[in-house]
C-alpha cells in the first residue's frame, strides 16, 4: 500500500473540519464552530453510522454475502448504506418520502440501488408510509437486512463510537454546547452520552422544525399532531427508539423559511456548501446564542452538502413559489396579530377545573376552545367538540375534571413565527397556541387570522 493511501473509500470516512463561523454569526457573544459532516465521502454524517450498522451486521451474521440491504430513509442513510454496498457486493432498496429532492432519489439510483417513493403526507402506519413499506420488502425479499435506523441501537451506538470522540479531541473538550437537528436522534443520543461522560455540564441542544413533533413533547410532555414542512433530513412525525430525549438540556425550534435562508447565507457568506438541516442547527444555534448572550464555545453539527438541494433550496423560483423569498410583502407575524387582538388576559382551564366551570367560562368569553395547564404547564386543549363529545356518553359527569377529555389537535408558534406559516397550520389544526419563552402569549384561532387579514385588505 503506497503512503497515504487507504485501502477503499470506507476508511476515508471522518476526520472532518470543525470551523469557526464569522459572518453570520457576528451579532452574538458566543464562538460558534461547525463540524463539516458534509464533507465524508458520501456526502453527510450518516456515513459514519451506516458504517457502524454494517459492521455490526456482518458481525452478528446478520447479513450475507451477496445480501440485499433495505432501508426507509430520507437520502443520507441510503448514501452511506450505498456506498458501502458498492465496496462489500451488497444490493440496495430505499423507500423515500416523496418531499425528497430528486438530487437525492437520483444519486442513490447512481449507485445502482432501486428506489421506492412514498406519500409523505400519511401516518407512519399507514400501509403506504414509507416505513411500513420498507418492512413489507423486507419480507418479501429473501437474504435480506433491514438496517432499520429508527428502531437499531448501532445508529446512536455509531456516533457515540466514531462521531463523539473525533468532536472531543478536536475541541480538546473545550466546547459548552453541542447543538445537532434531530432526526432519528443518533446523533444527539450517541455524541451526548460520550460528551455528558467526560463533562457533564455540557449543554445538549436539540432543533426541531415547526410540524416535528419533538418541541412541544419536549417542552410540555404532549404528543401533538405533527404536521408537513418542507426541510429535509430533520424532525419525525413519530418517536424513533434511537432518540434519548431525556439527555436533551434544552430545545430550540425553527421554521422552513429560516432554514433555507440561513442555508443559503452559509454558502454565500461563509462557503460553506451545505443543506437545508445544517441552516436549520445553525438558525437554531444562533437563537440559542441570543437567548444565552454569553461567552461560550458552540460546536453545532453540519450534516449534509448543498449539491442534494440545487432544484429546490437554491432554486429562486422553487422557493418564491414556496413564499421563502420575499417577491411580495409579508404579511407579518403572529406577534402583530396578537396586537390587534383585545390586551385581556388569556383565557386558561386547569386540568382540575370541573367541566361545568369550563363550560362557564367559555360561554361567559364567547370562545369556542382554549388551553389546558397544569400549574404553568401546558398540557393540551380543549374544544367544544370535546365536551359534546363527553357529555353524550354514558360515564358523562359536570363535576369530572376535564383533564382527561384534553386533545392534542393544535399548534404551538411563537410570535415571531410568519403569519404565512401560521396559515398553513391553522388549514390543520383547530387553534394555534402563542408560546413565549414557554409562557402561554395567546391563542389564534380561524377566525382570529381571517379578521387579522381582512382588516389588512380594509
Amino acid at each position: 500500500m503506497m503512503k497515504g493511501a487507504v485501502a477503499n473509500i470506507l476508511e476515508a470516512i471522518g476526520h472532518t473540519p470543525l470551523v469557526k463561523l464569522g459572518h453570520v454569526a457576528k451579532d452574538v457573544k458566543a464562538n460558534i464552530y461547525v463540524k463539516c459532516e458534509f464533507l465524508n465521502p458520501a456526502g453527510s454524517m450518516k456515513d459514519r453510522m451506516t458504517l457502524n450498522l454494517v459492521d455490526r451486521a456482518e458481525e452478528r451474521g446478520e447479513i450475507q454475502p451477496g445480501g440485499t440491504i433495505i432501508e426507509a430513509t430520507s437520502g443520507n442513510t441510503g448514501a452511506g448504506l450505498a456506498m458501502i454496498a458498492a465496496v462489500r457486493g451488497y444490493e440496495c432498496i430505499f423507500v423515500m418520502p416523496d418531499k425528497m429532492s430528486e438530487e437525492k432519489i437520483a444519486s442513490l439510483r447512481a449507485f445502482g440501488a432501486r428506489v421506492v417513493v412514498c406519500p409523505t403526507a400519511v401516518e407512519p402506519d399507514d400501509p403506504r408510509s414509507y416505513y411500513s413499506v420498507a418492512k413489507r420488502l423486507v419480507e418479501e425479499t429473501p437474504n435480506s437486512f433491514y438496517a432499520n435506523q429508527y428502531a437499531n441501537d448501532d445508529n446512536p451506538g455509531g456516533h457515540y463510537r466514531f462521531t463523539g470522540p473525533e468532536i472531543w479531541d478536536e475541541t480538546q473538550g473545550e466546547m459548552d454546547v453541542f447543538v445537532t437537528g434531530l432526526g432519528t436522534g443518533g446523533t444527539v443520543t450517541g455524541c451526548g452520552r460520550y460528551f455528558k461522560e467526560r463533562k457533564p455540564e455540557i449543554q445538549l441542544v436539540g432543533v426541531d422544525p415547526i410540524g416535528s413533533l419533538y418541541y412541544d413533547f419536549v417542552k410540555t410532555g404532549r404528543v401533538t399532531k405533527p404536521f408537513t414542512y418542507k426541510v429535509e433530513g430533520i424532525g419525525e412525525d413519530f418517536f424513533p427508539s434511537t432518540i434519548d430525549l431525556d439527555i436533551l438540556d434544552d430545545i430550540v425550534r425553527v421554521d422552513d423559511k429560516e432554514c433555507f435562508l440561513m442555508t443559503r447565507e452559509l454558502v454565500r457568506k461563509e462557503g460553506l456548501y451545505v443543506g437545508g438541516s445544517c441552516g436549520a442547527a445553525v438558525a437554531g444555534a444562533l437563537k440559542y446564542a441570543r437567548s444565552r448572550d454569553r461567552e461560550e464555545n458552540i460546536v453545532v453539527l453540519l450534516p449534509d452538502g448543498a449539491a442534494k438541494y440545487m432544484s429546490k433550496i437554491f432554486n429562486d423560483d422553487w422557493m418564491r413559489e414556496n413564499g421563502y423569498l420575499d417577491a411580495e410583502a409579508s404579511l407579518g407575524v403572529v406577534r402583530d396579530l396578537l396586537g390587534k387582538k383585545s390586551a385581556e388576559e388569556v383565557i386558561l382551564a386547569s386540568s382540575t377545573d370541573r367541566v361545568r366551570d369550563v363550560i362557564s367560562r367559555m360561554k361567559a368569553h364567547g370562545i369556542s376552545q382554549l388551553p389546558v395547564v397544569d400549574g404553568e404547564k401546558l398540557v393540551g386543549a380543549i374544544a367544544e367538540v370535546d365536551l359534546l363529545r363527553y357529555l353524550v356518553t354514558e360515564e358523562q359527569s359536570l363535576d369530572s375534571a376535564v383533564g382527561p377529555l384534553v386533545e392534542s389537535d393544535y399548534a404551538t408558534v411563537s410570535p415571531d413565527t410568519k403569519i404565512e406559516l401560521l396559515k398553513n397550520l391553522l388549514a390543520d389544526a383547530r387553534m394555534a397556541i402563542v408560546l413565549d419563552e414557554d409562557r402561554i402569549a395567546g391563542v389564534v384561532t380561524k377566525i382570529d387570522l381571517i379578521d387579522f387579514l381582512a382588516r389588512r385588505t380594509g
